[in-house]
């Protein structure tokens, strides 16, 4: 399964993906309008209406079918799914990321595509990135989007501290001289944000050479020295060049408003942010993320599934299809900066190079050459949730790093049983 990530990752820009729409005849045995839910998190709050431009395409070529779009940010999303999947009221479609769709195929939430697929299966993607969204053979859902993760910094306070812009060849010594720098606690300007959780960390411990599971994927293995030291990158800055825990509050969107109003001269984010930084008033731009012992850049993978119960397969297929691979929905996406579809079609591509906000968006492509892969295995949002908790608590100085990583080894350990 890593195979197939890796290979999806290193392939999705030169790998083909179908780009006509769904035309299967929806219309229900009485007439009807068919009325399709639609839950998704990565629409809310900036693609909302790029998303409608989408729903309202498909409409038109599917006029029996109404899309209804439920959104809920994503720290919230999976609760709310898997409440509404355990009560018997799930959407009939749903947004999955990788890291994700093995728990929930594993549990047998999922539609089998290929039971409503008919004439019109899947045809024109790339075979690893269908297999990436395959489970026990089977096709439970179909890639849409990818995106990376890269290092936005502010121009103007880099400028006005004198200190050299961020450069692809930086490590993580010079990304931590420079926030030293740039921090002013006097005027609440901090250097660097770089949230401690799972996400960061499994990167981070890429980036010190380390690796997350055994090869067999039945044993943790960061807490090494590697681990340490990726986990003491991420726990000491919080205080020094970014924001503790207390003084973040749990107020939501903390870091993105952070950096709106000028007060962040480095963020550790991905490119579903560049819309909303269209008119900040202020210069910026990306580059790709620091490294140590080597370079790794986190590139995650959203797909469209369907509920094993819903009662509208056919119609739920062809939204799925729809949103996965039209043109219409390629387009939409470069156009808005919304994440990057998986298409061979280089001059949609091209497009999105041409955007001049931010100026440096071949970050996104560069970080494409050394990815940092997400471990996966089935108890997943257990695990993330698990090693973000005992991260806090080394950030938080209730435990040294050491012993956060040992009680985070030994509950990850536990649920690869």
């Amino acid at each position: 399964m890593k195979k197939t990530i890796a290979l999806l990752a290193l392939a999705v820009l030169a790998t083909a993906c179908s780009q006509g729409s769904a035309t299967r005849d929806t219309t229900p045995a009485e007439g009807g309008k068919v009325t399709l839910r639609y839950f998704t998190f990565s629409a809310a709050p900036d693609h909302e209406k790029d998303l409608d431009k989408i729903v309202q395409a498909f409409e038109k070529e599917n006029p029996k079918v109404d899309v209804v779009v439920e959104t809920a940010p994503y720290d919230q999303y999976f609760t709310k799914l898997q409440t509404s999947i355990a009560g018997g009221t799930a959407p009939d479609t749903f947004e999955l990321n990788y890291e994700n769709f093995v728990t929930y195929a594993s549990a047998g939430s999922l539609l089998d595509l290929g039971t409503v697929a008919g004439d019109t299966a899947p045809t024109g993607f790339a075979e690893e990135s269908l297999n990436s969204f395959k489970h026990g053979g089977k096709q439970f859902a179909l890639p849409a989007s990818f995106s990376t993760v890269v290092l936005f910094y502010n121009k103007e306070l880099f400028e006005k501290a004198g200190v050299a812009l961020p450069t692809a060849d930086w490590t993580w010594a010079d990304e931590q001289a420079a926030a030293e720098k740039l921090t002013d606690k006097k005027a609440k300007v901090y250097g660097d944000f770089q949230p401690v959780q799972f996400f960061e960390f499994y990167k981070s411990l890429k980036q010190a050479g380390g690796t997350f599971l055994s090869d067999d994927g039945k044993k943790s293995t960061f807490n090494s020295p590697e681990g340490v030291k990726a986990a003491t990158w991420l726990v000491s800055k919080v205080g020094k060049t970014m924001p503790t825990e207390a003084e973040i509050g749990g107020t939501a969107d903390y870091d993105t408003n952070l950096f709106k109003s000028g007060k962040l001269a480095m963020w550790h984010n991905g490119i579903w942010q560049f819309a909303g930084l269209k008119d900040v008033p202020f210069e910026w731009d990306v580059v790709v993320e620091p490294g140590d012992a080597t370079k790794a850049s986190a590139v995650f993978h959203n797909s469209v599934a369907a509920s094993a119960g819903t009662k509208h397969g056919k119609e739920a297929y062809a939204w799925a299809k729809f949103l996965a691979s039209s043109n219409v929905a390629a387009t939409t996406r470069i156009e808005s900066s919304w994440e990057l579809p998986p298409v061979s079609d280089q001059a949609v591509l091209d497009g999105y190079l041409k955007d001049p906000k931010p100026a440096n968006r071949q970050a996104v492509f560069d970080s494409l050459k050394s990815i940092a892969l997400p471990p996966v295995i089935k108890r997943q949002q257990e695990m993330q949730d698990a090693v973000t908790q005992e991260l806090g608590n080394a950030a938080a100085g209730r435990v040294t790093v050491q012993e956060a990583l040992t009680a985070a080894a030994a509950k990850v350990d536990a649920l690869l049983g």
